[in-house]
């Protein structure tokens, strides 16, 4: 066989599986296998172009989102512009059609951006808002005011109290937030999400900051006056200071670590001063049910309103006559019905003694002495037979007692929800309490009604006495 004649037969041999490679080759280029995706893009069975053409439209979508990066103080937006975002789709479209059927190709193998740009933010945050650990601390800016009852002014300036919460250790960790944002870049074409939440976790906490401590540490309780109950003398009250702990609280709630918050300090006025110190007890109240007559019930509030605040000293005796004086028109009495003995008569002033009566009762259980009183000429609705007091101006009748306490008593006096109210206040030296009890029997006449006071023991309640307090008779004929 001649040369010719062999280079034909083995290139027409060979000629066939050239071109059958030369077509494989061909069309493994153009068409991308079944199953092939590309960040959440399904490609597979594209032909190139139309690969081409959907990675375009992928880009396009990509490269118009901002990618926002949350920190615990703070966020940067990374635009695509401003990080030099960009997408390598030729290549990518090229690497599709030479995958294997069903491979999932990583967008972030296709992307390129400025990491530089994006470390130095994050270095930046982290120079700006990492910390260190610091507790808490807690003082005031200037010194307390004398806060004496007697020394205090409330004039003179009082400190500010600033807490300052403690710092917990926080560092942020650059090379794992660059590792986030870069697997959040690279996420999806189309369900990538738009911000970044990068959390910077304490390494160590401070201390709390405990209101309840500071309280103890810089607050005052006021202290109320009191009585030396063997000089008979009031000891002065003492002023508190504190500060609003509802107003702290906020404040500290809204407040950056490390950050002061200030909060101004305030007198605290006791309950009780040395002027009010001797009536902090009651020793005796009583309560009567007045009637719908308005003439009366004006005499009844012009009377309180006459007695209500009215001290008596030590020793002193008290008059109601005295005190509340002539029921006139002139002073502003109206005419109302009174008994006179045991006529029952219009007079100005009428009602007086259902004034009188229930001071009578604050008397008898404060245990004063009473050193004059009179009972009605016949019975009345307001209190039980026995416990009256009646009053005339102009027959002198009166009701008397004595303080026979060492400390001042004071009158407080009201008309109010349809019941004549007073109480005698003052600072009770008594180790027991008063009850008054009546007895009565009648015959054709009279009422006779006999009452009694009778003492218990405060702590065992015990009955200590029972005695006579006074005999009184009511006519049964009201003229």
């Amino acid at each position: 066989m001649t040369p010719s004649t062999f280079s034909r037969t083995a290139i027409g041999r060979i000629l066939p599986l050239l071109l059958l490679m030369l077509l494989l080759s061909g069309c493994a280029g153009r068409t991308v296998p079944q199953g092939v995706s590309l960040g959440g893009l399904e490609l597979g069975g594209m032909a190139r172009r139309e690969a081409s053409a959907a990675l375009a439209e992928a880009e396009e979508t990509l490269l118009g989102r901002s990618l926002t990066v949350l920190l615990p103080q703070g966020s940067f937006t990374l635009a695509p512009e401003k990080i030099s975002l960009r997408f390598q789709a030729s290549r990518a479209v090229k690497d599709a059609c030479k995958a294997a059927p069903g491979d999932v190709l990583s967008l972030g193998d296709y992307l390129s951006y400025d990491e530089e740009l994006i470390r130095q933010g994050l270095l930046s945050y982290a120079e700006n808002y990492d910390t260190v650990l610091t507790q808490p601390r807690a003082e005031l800016s200037g010194s307390l005011p004398p806060l004496g009852e007697a020394e205090y002014d409330p004039s003179a300036p009082c400190p500010e109290l600033q807490l300052t919460p403690g710092t917990p250790e926080r560092h942020l960790d650059v090379d794992a937030a660059m590792e986030k944002i870069g697997d959040c870049l690279a996420s999806s074409f189309s369900r990538r999400e738009d911000a970044l939440t990068i959390d910077v976790p304490a390494e160590e906490e401070p201390r709390p900051l405990d209101l309840n401590e500071i309280w103890a540490e810089f607050c005052r309780e006021p202290v109320d006056a009191s009585l030396d109950m063997e000089q008979y003398v009031p000891v002065p009250g003492v002023y508190g200071c504190g500060f609003d702990r509802e107003a702290a609280e906020k404040q500290l709630a809204a407040a950056l670590p490390g950050e002061t918050v200030s909060l101004p300090m305030t007198a605290v006025r006791p309950e009780i001063l040395s002027g009010d110190v001797y009536f902090r007890d009651e020793l005796g109240s009583c309560d009567t049910p007045h009637s719908d007559n308005q003439n009366r019930n004006t005499n009844l509030t012009l009377i309180c309103q006459i007695l209500d605040g009215h001290i008596l000293l030590p020793g002193e005796e008290f008059s109601f006559n005295g005190v509340v004086g002539e029921r006139t028109a002139e002073r502003g009495f109206l005419p109302a019905p009174a008994f006179s003995g045991n006529r029952l008569v219009q007079d100005y002033g009428g009602g007086a003694c259902q004034c009188s009566t229930t001071l009578y009762n604050c008397a008898l259980l404060a245990d004063v002495e009473i050193t004059h009183r009179v009972c009605h000429g016949a019975k009345v609705s307001y209190v039980p037979l026995g416990l009256d007091a009646t009053v005339n101006w102009n027959t002198h009748t009166d009701l008397t007692f004595r303080n026979s306490f060492h400390f001042p008593m004071m009158i407080r006096a009201e008309v109010s929800d349809g019941y004549v109210k007073m109480k005698l206040l003052g600072t009770d030296e008594k180790d027991y309490y008063v009850k008054m009890e009546t007895r009565s029997g009648d015959d054709e006449v009279a009422i006779y009604a006999t009452s009694y006071k009778c003492k218990y023991d405060k702590a065992t309640n015990e009955q200590l006495s029972r005695e006579v307090e006074a005999r009184s008779t009511y006519y049964k004929n009201i003229g």
